[in-house]
């Protein structure tokens, strides 16, 4: 059961590591959108869309449901909002942590210029 655990999450964030797949999945948290409503807020070809949304829909994240002659997609589990919020606490804590680093850089640099002179 681990081992199957593992290899999920294995494939679940293999289906996400694509920016395009998640600038999708971070407009669907805002609500359900049709393909061309997701293609002109994200600016981009509507295959290079389509083709997203069909990893993301392989893979259960997104559902697709039939009105009229569009789709409408959706997250399949609303813990994605959250999974995608925590991701940019991490992404910001990384960002503090280096910007942080770089103070220090800059102090010692400071530091060893004025021993120069």
């Amino acid at each position: 059961m681990n081992l199957e655990m593992q290899q999920f999450k294995a494939e679940f964030f293999k289906a996400l590591a694509h920016p395009l797949r998640i600038k999708i999945l971070e407009l669907l948290s805002e609500g359900d959108k049709n393909v061309n409503e997701i293609q002109s807020l994200i600016g981009s070809e509507g295959s290079a869309v389509s083709q997203q949304l069909t990893v993301l829909r392989g893979k259960n994240i997104v559902v697709g449901t039939k009105d009229g002659n569009r789709v409408v997609y959706s997250l399949r589990d609303p813990m994605i909002v959250e999974l995608l919020s925590i991701a940019r606490q991490i992404f910001n804590n990384h960002l503090v942590d280096t910007i942080i680093m770089l103070d220090k850089i800059s102090e010692n640099e400071d530091k060893n210029r004025h021993k120069l002179y």
